[in-house]
């Protein structure tokens, strides 16, 4: 027969246990028997005041961060939300149901506060890698690095071509917090130093970001998430975040071998990555330090204007010059010169270049040089050791 209507009706008694109602199989349950916060307070403790009201539980603010990070939720308004109402999400962040939930706004100023001043998100991290190096997950002796495009939340309608954009005309005391972090780092080879090129945009509002299409498709505004991965059992032994140059990247890597070293006490013995870092001077600083290189080189001699590429012109060791194929000379210095300056750039790479005037006189400038007055071609200087490993 139909039942009564379902109403709902208050108690004044409840006996009820969240555990009971998380299923054994859930994600979080298997997350959480791994999950080791108790170094955080200690961590932040000098950045907490020993007078005023009692601030909220720091660990209550990193699981829950957990929990957007593993189920997908990018908002951290919506992650309160959820932690509100799912009886999972309570369970693993250690809420009961009379608990109740920071406001959204705490998240933000924990991140860009405490946890930014005292690098806690840097301390979980390596936490995290000192026990899975103690669990021999980690050897060491194998890594690959690669990078992953991240998209800024910066809209191109408030950018600026790179023309307009002068950093001598901002007063960083009225600038807003992104401009001011924009500033900051000019002179970190991760962003401002990694190349003298010029963005073809920049943002207004988040000018770190960099303007780039190296999706093959619409540009956009963007970071890099950079990895350096023991490839044993695929653990991410450090990260750095860089603007989407590859520049930067490859600088990058050369920070993580760095760090794992000093804090770890890894040195691998090969470095696998793409062709990105594949240039000579990344080659040679790899192959100094004892590390094996499986990195394709980087070859752009090749021109796609169908002009003669490098691969074209005989390199001439012996005299330090490349010889065209019409028998003329392309030198680095056509006298010599005792300021140290005039020699290979800081960036490792020399350049050479033909006379204009013979240039200007030969037969074959259409197939050689036809937009420039005379033919340039540079080489990096790559100081190779008496015996170079198998690539």
């Amino acid at each position: 027969m139909l039942g009564p209507m379902q109403e709902a009706q208050g108690a004044l008694f409840y006996e009820f246990s969240i555990d009971d109602h998380v299923p054994q199989d859930h994600l979080l349950r298997s997350i959480d028997r791994f999950v080791d916060l108790s170094s955080i307070r200690p961590h932040l403790a000098e950045f907490y005041s020993h007078t005023g009201r009692p601030s909220i539980d720091p660990e209550l603010l990193i699981r829950m961060l957990l929990v957007g990070y593993c189920l997908g939720i990018r908002s951290e308004r919506r992650l309160c939300e959820e932690v509100h109402l799912n009886l999972a999400y309570r369970w693993f962040c250690r809420l009961d149901l009379s608990d109740p939930v920071p406001n959204h706004s705490t998240f933000s100023k924990n991140r860009h506060g405490r946890f930014r001043d005292s690098d806690l998100l840097r301390h979980l991290f390596e936490t995290t890698v000192t026990r899975c190096i103690a669990d021999g997950l980690v050897s060491g002796q194998r890594f690959a690095a690669d990078a992953s495009l991240i998209e800024s939340d910066a809209n191109k309608q408030n950018s600026m071509p790179k023309e307009s954009w002068d950093v001598d005309t901002i007063n960083p005391d009225d600038a807003p917090r992104a401009v001011r972090e924009y500033l900051d780092v000019l002179d970190d080879a991760a962003f401002g130093t990694a190349t003298s090129v010029k963005p073809k945009f920049t943002s207004n509002s988040d000018p770190s970001s960099q303007w780039t299409a190296a999706r093959k498709g619409p540009a956009f505004f963007s970071y890099s998430t950079n990895y350096l991965i023991d490839t044993d059992y695929s653990v991410i032994v450090d990260v750095e975040a860089t603007r989407s140059i590859r520049q930067a990247e490859v600088g990058s890597v050369r920070a993580m071998l760095g760090r794992v070293k000093d804090q770890f006490n890894l040195h691998p013995e090969r470095l696998i990555a793409d062709a990105a870092y594949g240039s000579g001077p990344m080659l040679d600083w790899l192959v100094k330090r004892g590390i094996k290189p499986h990195i394709p080189v980087l070859d752009q001699s090749d021109r796609r204007d169908g002009t003669w590429s490098r691969a074209d012109f005989e390199w001439d060791a012996e005299n330090n010059q490349y010889i065209c194929p019409e028998g003329e000379a392309l030198k680095q210095f056509r006298r010599n010169y005792s300021d140290p300056k005039r020699g290979p750039s800081g960036k490792g790479v020399s350049k050479y270049q033909a006379l204009k005037l013979t240039c200007q006189a030969c037969p074959s400038k259409p197939k050689c040089c036809p937009n420039a007055d005379a033919r340039k071609i540079t080489r990096e200087n790559m100081k190779t050791p008496a015996k170079l490993p198998v690539i």
